[in-house]
């Protein structure tokens, strides 16, 4: 009678495990494959800049390791905001990523009017990499450190033109940023582009410039540019010996380009991990890492939450800026 009781219950727990098997099976199989077909990765800029360079890096790295080819698709204009606005506006099924640049998502917003809202249209998912600046000088202005050179343009108030890649770039806020910072005044002479900019200073035409890293210090070492410091926190791996400006009496400065992943709001969090742990992944491999320094570029990853912080805080900082410089938009 034992036995027979035992068995019959032996045998309804088996049918519920295997009901329950099923169910698992079923609810796995109706949940949607992902990535199920190739991934678009959307750059705010025309190809040949760093976002492009740097999409090209990893999108190889990232087919790999989600067995879907990354598409790498270029949308320049509008300063970054065609390309925000078509990811803002695509289907949050992870199959649409953007190529987020510091500038498209906290300067752009105290800018222009924009169709999209960073905060709200976006999830973010991981930080990529940090770019620095250089301070540097044409060969003319008589100054061989930071302090120095602050010291001569109080002497000389709007004696001194800085380049810049335009109005709202990386280069004009930093600019903007220092001489508010170090009290100093300096005609802003804006050009089309980073690569005009700093030709103008090694014309001559203007003296000084917040310039790449990567592109600057061959001109430093041939004696045609003069460098004081550089804008990050820590000091650059490209160019170690130089002081940062943080740590040359202004604590907290701390001005860089940076590259991020997001994808649409409402993606489901499953995506956004998997998107953010292979990005991370990925970065890491030691040939990604020397293709970044070589176009000067260092890694730096976060967690969403992060990104997410770092816009917002650095949102506030350049929206104070642009309203206390007075930076319109052309």
């Amino acid at each position: 009678m034992t036995s027979r009781f035992q068995l019959h219950h032996l045998f309804a727990a088996c049918l519920l495990f295997a009901a329950w098997l099923d169910c698992d099976t079923v609810a796995a199989a109706a949940a949607p494959a992902y990535p199920a077909r190739p991934i678009r990765l959307v750059i705010p800029f025309a190809a040949g800049g760093g976002a492009d360079t740097l999409a090209r890096i990893i999108s190889p790295k990232m087919s790999e390791a989600l067995g879907q080819t990354w598409v790498v698709d270029n949308r320049g204009g509008a300063a970054g905001n065609l390309a925000a606005e078509i990811v803002a506006d695509a289907a949050p099924d992870g199959h649409t990523v953007f190529m987020g640049f510091s500038t498209v998502l906290t300067v752009n917003p105290s800018l222009y009017k924009l169709r999209y809202s960073v905060q709200k249209d976006f999830a973010p998912v991981t930080l990529l990499a940090t770019a620095q600046y250089i301070l540097v000088l044409h060969p003319s202005v008589q100054a061989s450190g930071l302090k120095e050179f602050i010291a001569l343009a109080k002497q000389k108030p709007g004696g001194f033109n800085y380049a810049s890649a335009g109005v709202g770039s990386p280069l004009h806020l930093a600019a903007e940023l220092f001489k508010k910072r170090a009290g100093i005044n300096m005609v802003h002479i804006p050009y089309k582009g980073g690569g005009p900019a700093a030709a103008a200073v090694l014309a001559g035409e203007a003296q000084v410039i917040f310039g790449s890293v990567a592109s600057s210090m061959p001109h430093v070492k041939a004696g045609k540019l003069k460098a004081l410091a550089t804008t990050g926190i820590q000091r650059s791996k490209v160019a170690p010996h130089l002081p940062t400006i943080a740590e040359s009496g202004f604590p907290g400065f701390n001005v860089s380009s940076w590259y991020a992943l997001l994808v649409p709001a409402k993606t489901a969090s499953a995506i956004v991990k998997r998107l953010h742990d292979e990005a991370v992944k990925a970065v890491g491999l030691p040939d990604v890492q020397q293709a970044m320094s070589r176009q000067g570029l260092e890694v730096e990853t976060s967690t969403p939450q992060q990104l997410a912080q770092r816009i917002q805080a650095e949102t506030a900082v350049w929206g104070e800026v642009i309203k206390s410089a007075g930076i319109k938009a052309e």
